[in-house]
């Protein structure tokens, strides 16, 4: 699905400003209400705004160690089950499956490095999981982000 120049500019409005509501944006982006809800439903309906919750940060809460967690599992049920597993862990923020020698790549976080071996150690416990790989960030200059690419998709066309 492509998105045009006014989806991508309603898209960053309420990236930057989560709780305005369909009137003000029509108001700023200078469209009719109607065009705001319906940009907005169709958005909504095929998957591209996926929420409008708020953004938590781990380190106010006091999680200040974020790592990246690689592991091998057994996979004579495939990756569901073990993935299942690893999101009853609350520390685990997101679980891919990847590509090479790894299986599975977590993003988990930690109060402190001595709890983070508390964590991995929770992740080893999960039944299938063999083996795993923990790298430590140290800062992150660049966040998630999907605003450029959301200005980018209307120059580029979906293609």
């Amino acid at each position: 699905m492509t998105i045009d120049e006014l989806d991508s500019r309603l898209i960053a409005l309420l990236t930057a400003e989560p709780r305005l509501g369909v009137l003000e944006c029509s108001r700023r982006l200078g469209v009719a209400r109607g065009t705001v809800q319906a940009r907005l439903d169709r958005l909504m309906d095929r998957g591209v705004i996926t929420g409008f919750g708020p953004d938590v940060s781990p380190a106010a809460l006091g999680y200040h160690v974020t790592a990246f967690v690689s592991m091998e599992i057994r996979q004579v049920a495939g990756h569901d089950p073990v993935a299942d597993r690893l999101a009853a862990i609350p520390e685990v923020l997101e679980v891919h499956t990847i590509t090479g020698d790894s299986d599975l790549l977590c993003r988990v976080v930690a109060r402190t490095n001595a709890d983070l071996q508390r964590v991995i150690d929770r992740i080893v416990d999960v039944h299938g999981v063999l083996r795993t790989n923990s790298i430590i960030a140290l800062d992150t200059p660049v966040p998630y982000r999907v605003l450029p690419l959301v200005a980018d998709v209307p120059h580029r066309g979906a293609g």
